[in-house]
């Protein structure tokens, strides 16, 4: 059988590296900036946030979304995954 997926509107905010106080309020402190590690090629701003996830604590780094699924969750979401997957709905698109 194939199965198609049903349509949902999310939340979701980008961690542009300097909106930490947007991020915390609005995951009502579910997602934390932390201190910066050691920047790599993959995270040149060392930057990154703890996302606890139903899966346990994930890692964002800056560009990455944070997802608000159905049930109140949160989650990272790579910005390529993320422009494939959603697009802006209503008075925000």
């Amino acid at each position: 059988m194939k199965y198609r997926k049903k349509p949902v509107v999310i939340e979701a905010v980008q961690w542009t590296g300097n909106n930490r106080a947007e991020i915390e309020e609005w995951s009502n402190k579910a997602v934390i900036c932390s201190p910066v590690l050691e920047p790599t090629e993959d995270n040149p701003t060392g930057a990154y946030l703890q996302i606890q996830t139903l899966e346990g604590t994930m890692i964002g780094t800056v560009g990455d979304y944070v997802i608000k699924g159905v049930h109140g969750e949160f989650y990272p979401c790579k910005p390529d995954i993320f422009t494939e997957t959603y697009e802006p709905v209503g008075s925000e698109a």
